[in-house]
């Protein structure tokens, strides 16, 4: 296979009963240039056919750069809107291009068009940075019929996502005020604005509007390289969306993933009625590592979000499709872990499978009483790794583990008590995880709002895939990505463990394990049909 990375995820979406992938491709190598649009198609989420190189640089338009960008359907008919990179004094001069199938009877969309009658279909106008403009959403039409999208960027240090409207999609105006703007952000890349249910798990096209919904904005912050969103409402009349009171708008706010995740992207699976979540996950190995190794960067398993019950947050999970994968299942009883247990599940394969434990929530009166000082989640996990024993806690797991447990990544929960209320730690330790000095071992750690009425279970779900480890906690109130490299606990040398190293007791009320077989990915070379 040749040299590849593989970044932002582009335009996914449906159509015809067939989910379709675009994303950003480096034909450089393992190493970040020269990108271009792959392609993949599947009809299960799971299971991939590579198709041959959508777009290419090749139009005044866009001839220095092909960048990410989104799919919308109008009527009936997908077009993608890009961000094209144009030749210009100004360094990465940045517009806004359309592309649209050749054969809208080819089920796989395999040739799209870009027309040069209308691209570039928006400019940046005066008061636009156009080295800093780029990555349009998804449109969606307004009760007016108009429709509307937004594009990331930056003023002066402050982040901003410009709204523009258009009759036809093809001829945009600027308006006069963002859709939304937050204060020291830096730059907003790869924005993504969605409607969700206030109640039920239901995804929703993207231009309902309601009493019934609430709004999600997302955007993908360069300055740290995490992907951050708020829930609120948005206005039709003003085209201003707002963050409710207590979301919190920078880079202390809500997080898809606490850990390897960025450039995410949804769209709405109609078929099925959910809003599906798509991230890159990047490497944590040396560049010189990378390039050895052939590859660099993957897509993450996707994701159904919808709005938790409380309307604070977002649930995640990953597609039920994934389960297909499951093979060989292993389960322990419920049972009681000791201060000091480890406890290994046998009879799976390790280093590919999905795990999912549930822990009884400890007693409030049990947990070590929270520091006011300990407000950075990924900080104290740093500070309180599994080899720190705690009182309850830590507890989880012990993914991609050596024989001898010289190397282990810990995925764990540790329970404090913050005037008398609880709060629930979540933590993926990386600081074992492989014998190799290069790698970046940072700990990753997010805060879970347990409601002890409704909560009364402390859930983990692993998905372990030879260097990922994909975590959801708590019936996915947080998610934690992981890529790891160990050097002893590969392949059949991979073990799995259930632990707790806190000085309580901990019930395990369940525990069930699969082996996972492969996904089936075909390359062009495979595939019966012609690309050509």
């Amino acid at each position: 296979m040749a040299l590849v990375e593989i970044t932002d995820p582009n335009a996914p979406m449906i159509y015809n009963g067939i989910y379709h992938l675009f994303y950003q491709w480096s034909t450089s190598g393992a190493v970040w240039g020269d990108i271009v649009w792959a392609h993949a198609t599947s009809t299960d989420l799971v299971n991939w056919n590579h198709h041959k190189i959508a777009m290419v640089p090749s139009e005044p338009f866009d001839i220095e750069g092909v960048w990410s960008g989104s799919a919308t359907f109008i009527q009936g008919k997908p077009i993608i809107q890009y961000t094209g990179i144009i030749k210009s004094n100004q360094w990465n001069y940045q517009v806004q291009d359309m592309a649209v199938p050749k054969d809208l009877s080819d089920p796989y969309l395999v040739e799209w068009n870009k027309p040069i009658e209308y691209n570039p279909v928006i400019k940046p106008t005066d008061g636009i940075n156009a080295s800093a403009f780029r990555d349009p959403t998804t449109g969606w039409k307004g009760p007016d019929g108009i429709w509307r999208t937004t594009i990331g960027s930056k003023v002066g240090n402050n982040g901003v996502s410009f709204l523009f409207r258009s009759n036809d999609f093809i001829h945009w105006n600027k308006a006069k005020e963002p859709l939304h703007w937050a204060k020291d952000t830096g730059m907003w890349e790869c924005p993504d604005f969605f409607p969700v249910a206030v109640d039920g798990k239901e995804g929703l096209d993207t231009s309902v509007l309601g009493h019934s919904v609430k709004h999600v904005f997302k955007v993908s912050l360069d300055d740290t390289k995490h992907d951050y969103y708020t829930i609120g409402t948005y206005n039709p009349k003003t085209d201003r969306y707002t963050p409710d009171e207590g979301s919190i708008d920078n880079d202390s706010g809500l997080r898809f993933d606490y850990g390897k995740f960025y450039a995410s992207k949804t769209f709405f699976d109609h078929e099925k009625k959910r809003r599906v979540l798509w991230g890159w996950a990047n490497e944590s190995s040396s560049v010189a590592d990378d390039v050895k190794k052939g590859w660099a960067g993957l897509q993450a398993v996707p994701r159904t979000v919808w709005l938790e019950e409380n309307g604070k947050q977002l649930k995640q999970w990953p597609v039920e499709e994934i389960e297909q994968l499951r093979t060989k299942r292993v389960s322990l009883r419920s049972q009681v872990l000791k201060g000091g247990s480890v406890l290994e599940v046998l009879g799976l394969t390790a280093s590919q499978a999905d795990v999912d434990v549930k822990f009884k929530l400890p007693k409030l009166k049990d947990a070590e009483i929270m520091d006011p000082s300990w407000v950075n989640p990924q900080l104290l996990c740093s500070s309180k790794p599994a080899s720190v024993q705690g009182k309850s806690g830590p507890f989880g797991l012990l993914a991609l583990a050596s024989k001898n447990l010289e190397e282990q990544t810990a995925i764990f929960f540790r329970v404090f008590n913050h005037q008398n209320k609880y709060v629930v730690l979540m933590c993926s330790d990386q600081s074992r995880s492989s014998l190799e000095e290069s790698n970046d071992k940072t700990t990753y750690g997010a805060f879970i709002h347990v409601d002890p009425h409704h909560d009364q279970t402390l859930s983990l779900r692993s998905l372990i895939d030879h260097s990922v480890v994909e975590s959801y906690g708590v019936d996915g109130k947080a998610v934690i990505l992981a890529r790891v490299y160990p050097t002893l606990a590969t392949d059949k040398e991979a073990h799995l463990y259930v632990f707790n190293n806190g000085t309580e007791n901990v019930k395990m009320s369940s525990l069930k394990a699969w082996s996972m077989k492969k996904a089936e990915i075909k390359y062009l070379k495979d595939l019966k049909h012609s690309d050509s």
